[in-house]
Order: structure tokens, then sequence, then C-alpha cells
């Protein structure tokens, strides 16, 4: 089955009723897709708390968007794959959003015969197909944190690449963040 265009869901206005209700007398949503993203923080995530990491750089989105669960798994997987290869465990990766908006499709049957078959936009509701992530404007999709400057340009040029597989505009946001000094003991 192939997946409708990103732009059917991505620029659109947000329609209510696309959550699972707790209440399943309410539940509009029968079945929740899974959720393709397997891992939301990778690579060094101990080093990461402890303020091993001083240089970051941040993907921000910069308009509303919706995005699909498969282009931040795409995206993710890309990015985690050139910065392994690089620099294996020196850096750690996080993918911010979480994809809790379930989309619709009302199928619609083409072609020869197809009209005996079709109720048209009567119980146009649609089935569950997928799930997207609500980014507002200027929130974070994407976190990289490496440990020197040499680092930077690689991390930087990860997500630069990515920015193909999402379908919003995108800018990036660094900083050198002071490492933590270790509490004196007496």
């Amino acid at each position: 089955m192939a997946l409708r265009k990103a732009s059917a869901y991505s620029k659109k206005h947000m329609v209510a009723y696309t959550r699972k209700s707790k209440i399943k007398q309410r539940s509009y949503i029968k079945a929740v897709p899974p959720q393709k993203i397997v891992k939301f923080n990778l690579g060094n995530v101990s080093g990461y708390t402890h303020g091993k990491f001083n240089y970051i750089v941040r993907m921000l989105a910069s308009e509303e968007i919706m995005i699909r669960d498969n282009a931040l798994e795409a995206a993710r997987q890309y990015i985690n794959k050139k910065l392994e290869l690089a620099y294996p465990g020196q850096y750690y990766f996080k993918v911010t959003p979480v994809p809790h908006h379930v989309l619709r499709e009302n199928k619609m049957i083409t072609g020869a015969g197809a009209d005996r078959m079709q109720t048209g936009m009567q119980l146009s509701f649609g089935k569950p197909m997928g799930r997207g992530a609500i980014v507002h404007k200027n929130r974070e999709i994407f976190l990289v944190a490496v440990e020197s400057e040499k680092q930077f340009p690689v991390a930087r040029q990860a997500m630069q690449e990515v920015k193909a597989k999402l379908p919003c505009r995108t800018h990036f946001v660094f900083e050198k963040v002071q490492p933590k000094l270790a509490p004196k003991t007496a």
C-alpha cells in the first residue's frame, strides 16, 4: 500500500477527534497505528547528562507543521548513521517531537466498476493510517551534541542533508555550552 503525499496532511488545519479517548464509547479512533520511531535518544546518553558535550546543534521548525512519523524516522536513521560512522559513541542525538496525532484516510476506489462500492462522503471519518507530530514555529525537531569543535561540522552537515526529508522550512541554532564543574569534596 502506497502512502499519500505528505502535503495531504502536513500544512493543513489540524483536525479534532484524532486521539484515542480513555472512555471507549467516546473514542472516534478505535485502534492507533504503532509508533514508527524506534528510539528518541541515541549515542552517548550518559555523557550528555553528565555534561560531557560542549557543542550543540538544534534544528528548529520555521513554521507550524505536522511531520509524519515515517519522515521523522527516516531523518533519524540518516543522521544517526552519519554520526556513528564519523564519531562512534562520541555524540548525543535526540528526536524531540513525539507523534501523537492520528492521521486518517477515507479510501476511495477508482477505475471501472468502482461506483457501486463507494459511499462517497457518507461515513467519511476515515481509517487510521499513521501518526504525525504537530510542531509549532521555532520548536526543536532534532538536537545533536558533540564533544569538540572538530566534530561540529559533521553534525551540522548531517542535519543540513536531512532537510529534504522534512515537509517544512527549518533553521539551525548553534551553541557552546560551558562545561559543568565537578563538586568539590571536603
